[in-house]
């Protein structure tokens, strides 16, 4: 028979001895691939990356429990966008790269993504990349843990992120399907997204001139080079690029704004990160031995032994101290957060949006980058309209 004063004390050790453990990780600076240096212009596609997903769920609870602080999340959702344009436009291997407020006909591959996680110690993605043709290239997650030593700026240079790794492996996995496709299927991409365009803002005149199979889009025929309807499409999608564009100074002066505090915050967040788990570890183990410590006593009350009786009282009064401690732990965490919180509306004041320029006029444009989109293009649609005779645009446009 097990004694019950052995059985008690085995149990609370083994439960105590759980813990975390770190892994020490070191910063990844490789480049991305750069396989061809010789690509001719015209085979160089034109990139749009999407706005992110924030990916932020409607359950406080969860948000708690995933650590997630929305007003952070939403400037991520813009920031990662950014960073990752500005590692695909570094190696040379495409066209012109463009941060785009949605997935665009105006562009040749789109990309667009969800953030699943981020912290400074973990980053978790879910990307998708695509063709004008419909196309899917992949459709994935990506993880990356960053290294302590990765915000420590007398070590790594200011424009290494702390996730280079993440951002190294998606643009790597979309030259690998670049390299794939032939200068014919590369003029194909080309003509078809242009007709995709040009089917948007006037599809009564290029609705039959693609076909559209199993979700991917195929050349029907195409218009005459010289078409005059085709040439206002294409002074229409150089206005278009010319929005994306002053866009892109408002992200990149967004994200000189946002570098400093963001990289803090993430630094922050590293060491929370571990804190957090090293606390929740601590408050699920110091339960865990608690409860298991009350049963084991309330278990030896029943022993005729004195001495396990007397184990078991004192088993009793050690698991309610250990639960005592579980729960501080946890309320602990709960501190954790809020700073986190607390931070992240801090930093969400830095960040705030202003008005979008434009080279002859400032347009204002309200609501989110994603509805002065929409805004735009139905100035775009009124301008392809009144050059065409169709109508004549108001005088408020």
């Amino acid at each position: 028979m097990i004694n019950p004063l052995r059985l008690l004390l085995l149990t609370v050790a083994i439960t105590l001895t759980a813990c975390v453990s770190q892994t020490v990780r070191t910063v990844d600076m490789t480049a991305p691939s750069q396989p061809r240096t010789d690509i001719p212009e015209a085979l160089l596609l034109d990139v749009g990356v999407a706005l992110f997903d924030p990916g932020i769920p409607e359950d406080p609870e969860k948000r708690e429990q995933k650590v997630i602080i929305p007003d952070v999340r939403e400037a991520e959702a813009n920031f990662i966008p950014f960073t990752l344009k500005r590692m695909l436009q570094s190696t040379g291997q495409w066209g012109a790269v463009r941060v785009v407020p949605r997935p665009s006909n105006a562009v040749d591959v789109s990309v667009w993504g969800e953030i699943l996680h981020s912290t400074g110690e973990r980053l978790e993605l879910k990307v998708a990349v695509s063709d004008a043709t419909g196309k899917v290239w992949f459709n994935r997650r990506y993880v990356a843990r960053a290294s302590k030593y990765a915000y420590d700026t007398d070590l790594v240079p200011a424009d290494i992120d702390p996730f280079q790794p993440i951002y190294r492996m998606i643009h790597d996995e979309m030259v690998a399907h670049r390299e794939q496709l032939t200068a014919a299927d590369i003029q194909n991409i080309r003509q078809v997204g242009e007709l995709r365009f040009a089917e948007e803002f006037a599809p009564e005149a290029f609705s039959d001139y693609l076909v559209l199979e199993r979700k991917i889009y195929q050349l029907n025929r195409l218009p005459a080079e010289n078409d005059p309807m085709l040439e206002r499409i294409r002074s229409i999608r150089e206005r278009e690029y010319l929005f994306i564009d002053t866009l892109e100074e408002y992200y990149a002066e967004f994200r000189r704004d946002m570098s400093g505090p963001y990289q803090n915050w993430r630094k922050y967040t590293f060491e929370e990160a571990i804190a957090l788990q090293e606390l929740r570890a601590k408050a699920r183990a110091n339960t865990l031995a608690g409860v298991g410590a009350v049963v084991m006593g309330l278990a030896a009350q029943m022993s005729d032994s004195t001495m396990a009786r007397s184990a078991g009282q004192v088993g009793i009064i050690g698991g309610g101290v250990l639960l005592t401690q579980g729960f501080k732990y946890r309320a602990e965490a709960r501190m954790h957060l809020s700073a986190l919180e607390e931070l992240g509306s801090s930093l969400q004041s830095e960040v705030t949006p202003s008005v979008i320029e434009l080279e002859d006029r400032t347009i204002t444009l309200t609501g989110t980058v994603d509805q002065q989109s929409e805004q735009w293009r139905d100035i775009l649609r009124e301008l392809y309209r009144s050059e065409s005779g169709l109508e004549t645009l108001s005088p408020e446009s």
